[in-house]
């Protein structure tokens, strides 16, 4: 049973859920993080400004919205449609099941089961402004 005690205890959760797990990519070590994109994602993906590789650059992704890269023109209809805006919480989603995430998407990766691996890429995605 739902008591007014207990609906404020979840409401508190629900609202401090978000700073939370924010800090947690916050706690991702960005200096790894460059390792891992170079080895999971430099392949396909640049973090130089204005530069695409086989999938659009990635600098300044925290906060844009997919597909948004004006000079990118491979994307696929999954992703052109999904209404994401890459929060961190959503990028880490979308790295650890791509194909979940956005249904019908091009990327050609499996994902990253490693939880602190993407906290690293994630803080160092995130340091790209």
């Amino acid at each position: 049973m739902l008591t007014m005690k207990n609906y404020s205890i979840l409401l508190a959760a629900l609202l401090l859920y978000p700073a939370i797990s924010q800090q947690s990519f916050a706690a991702g070590d960005a200096k790894k993080g460059a390792n891992v994109f170079a080895e999971e994602c430099g392949d396909c993906h640049s973090v130089t400004p204005g530069k695409n590789k086989k999938g659009p650059g990635l600098f300044g992704v925290i906060g844009r919205n997919a597909a948004s890269v004006p000079d990118f023109s491979g994307y696929s209809d999954g992703i052109k449609q999904s209404g994401i805006t890459w929060s961190m919480d959503k990028l880490d989603a979308y790295i650890t099941q791509p194909r979940k995430i956005v249904p019908g998407g091009k990327m050609k990766y499996d994902g990253l089961d490693d939880a602190g691996a993407r906290s690293d890429v994630i803080a160092y995605l995130s340091s790209l402004k």
